[in-house]
């Protein structure tokens, strides 16, 4: 039923200035209030008092096949044109669309900086649950994606739970401290792959970006950095090296 992550929707105010920024962010131009890496896009619109991750669309291959399966198991969904709007009740609070598509779009064009330096894809997007075993039941069980890990690590204070989406991971993420409670999830942050972070780092820290030094990943082989700037207020890290789930 899901073949992929079609995009993120962005809300953020444009007199902030965040279009500008994602383009700064991921080395990309811009078209219209879109913007593309290799795997995924970032459709913002425009909002004056938010900023946050606010919908995940979904590609499928066939929006009939999509609704009668969700149908079958429970997860009410309303057409609109081109898309099918799942009910944020059976979705934990968080808004999921599908839709329908046969070819994935190119990446938006480079800025000036080389590829090497910017982002080339999404490496995975983090919800954060109240509920773990709720969100097992959904992304698993009614959604159909694959579940590649379900660690719990008391030295993080978490339990994460990776899902397979195309080639990226759909990580919800739950805090151990707090407990289980029947709260809403909440689409929360994001991390990007860039294929040489060293560089990476470089060209945002020229840009002007808040970034931390690279640092060892949680995966052997990885390194990440954190970004405190032009993210529109996302939390949000950026990975290289040869580690992946």
């Amino acid at each position: 039923m899901i073949d992929a992550l079609d995009h993120l929707t962005l809300r953020a105010s444009f007199r902030e200035g965040a279009i500008g920024a994602y383009e700064t962010l991921l080395g990309r131009k811009a078209e219209g209030r879109q913007l593309r890496v290799g795997n995924m896009g970032l459709a913002i619109e425009d909002h004056a008092s938010t900023a946050q991750l606010s919908s995940i669309v979904f590609a499928t291959g066939s929006l009939d096949k999509a609704q009668r399966l969700l149908e079958r198991r429970a997860i009410p969904a309303e057409r609109d044109g081109a898309r099918l709007i799942l009910s944020t009740q059976a979705t934990q609070g968080v808004p999921i669309e599908l839709a329908e598509r046969a070819v994935a779009p190119e990446a938006s064009r480079l800025l000036k900086s080389e590829e090497a330096a910017s982002i080339t894809a999404l490496d995975h997007v983090v919800i954060r649950t109240p509920d773990p075993d709720r969100a097992v039941a959904l992304y698993g069980g009614r959604l159909g994606l694959d579940l590649r890990l379900d660690r719990s690590n008391p030295e993080w204070g978490s339990r994460l739970l990776f899902f397979r989406c195309g080639d990226l991971v759909v990580e919800i993420a739950h805090d151990l401290k707090k407990g289980v409670s029947d709260e809403p999830d909440q689409l929360w942050g994001l991390s990007w792959r860039t294929p040489d972070i060293a560089r990476c780092n470089e060209r945002l820290r020229e840009a002007g970006v808040e970034v931390s030094e690279p640092r060892n990943g949680r995966r052997p082989g990885s390194q990440v950095f954190s970004v405190q700037s032009h993210t529109a207020n996302v939390p949000t890290i950026v990975i290289g090296g040869i580690g992946r789930w």
